[in-house]
């Protein structure tokens, strides 16, 4: 993939992809997708996109999950993925818990400077979209000068319409979407549309030759 001409996009696990447990995803059997989020991954890679995970996952650190058992997790998330005919090239995450004070947990912008590395983006990550249901994500995606979005499920499902009007308040160029779904057809929409001015600009030097 040349660097300049990535197209990613860095999406949280919890709520986004999978529906939230406060009890950590423990094992395979409790990673349950949310409705329509594995489609819409399919969406993106069809469309020319990849999708990393970036996810805080202290359990690890706190000895409620185990490495197995995470691995296990992102198999079977790929696996459902697959059947889908959707893929995630890459899965960074967060071991630690608080208290180890880590560069990597969201919200600082550990995790995503590190995808930037692997992608050879470095200083080119505003042009990456990051998918959040929460504030600490969407401030680990400012700090890291990705582009920020919000979708309403996991955490972000229950906020009142000022809750959220506040969330989105605090962070710099949030956009609302609805869920994953949603979300890529923003982000589609968005790219038909600039591929769409672009297409009309070199038009009339076409028809003049």
């Amino acid at each position: 993939m040349h660097p300049h001409h990535a197209k990613l996009v860095i999406l949280g696990r919890d709520g986004i992809l999978n529906l939230y447990r406060d009890d950590h995803v423990k094992s395979p059997e409790e990673w349950q997708p949310v409705p329509g989020a594995l489609q819409a991954v399919a969406r993106l890679n069809q469309a020319g996109w990849h999708a990393v995970v970036a996810t805080n996952q202290s359990g690890i650190g706190r000895g409620l999950v185990d490495m197995a058992s995470l691995n296990a997790v992102h198999r079977r998330m790929m696996q459902l993925l697959s059947e889908q005919g959707g893929r995630i090239d890459a899965v960074f995450f967060c071991p630690h818990p608080p208290e180890e004070e880590c560069e990597c947990r969201k919200p600082l912008p550990g995790l995503m400077l590190q995808i930037a590395e692997r992608y050879g983006l470095d200083g080119l990550l505003a042009r990456v979209p990051m998918v959040c249901d929460t504030t600490r994500d969407l401030q680990a995606a400012v700090a890291a000068g990705c582009e920020p979005h919000l979708v309403r499920t996991g955490r972000a499902a229950t906020l009142s319409t000022d809750e959220l009007a506040r969330w989105a308040s605090d962070v710099d160029g949030v956009t609302v979407h609805d869920d994953l779904a949603a979300f890529v057809e923003f982000l589609l929409h968005r790219e038909r549309m600039l591929l769409g001015v672009v297409g009309e600009d070199s038009r009339p030097a076409a028809l003049a030759n």
